[in-house]
């Protein structure tokens, strides 16, 4: 399964410990129930706060992920969105029909 390490701009902090990487899986179809595939391509934030927990390591939390840095949030929904794109239309020479 493809995962993706993020260093966080901003360290979440989670009691005595401190997070300062995430690293976050390409989800299975059944972690992406009670979202929209364009919510989460469009990487809204409401979106990604119900998935990034699911495939995240250390398992974020709705809080955490709600309090997290925007520019954090950026990176691991951009991972997100790339991991719902077919291999096809991430090819550096992907020409549209």
């Amino acid at each position: 399964m493809t995962t993706k390490t993020i260093i966080l701009d901003t360290p979440i902090k989670r009691g005595d410990d401190t997070i300062t990487t995430v690293s976050v899986r390409k989800p299975a179809a059944g972690e992406l129930r009670g979202v929209s595939l364009t919510e989460l391509l469009q990487m809204d934030v409401t979106a990604l706060t119900k998935v990034l927990p699911r495939i995240t390591t250390p398992s974020l939390t709705e809080q955490e992920v709600g309090r997290m840095d925007p520019a954090d949030l950026l990176q691991l929904g951009t991972e997100v969105a790339s991991f719902l794109l077919p291999n096809r239309m991430k090819q550096a020479d992907f020409q549209p029909e």
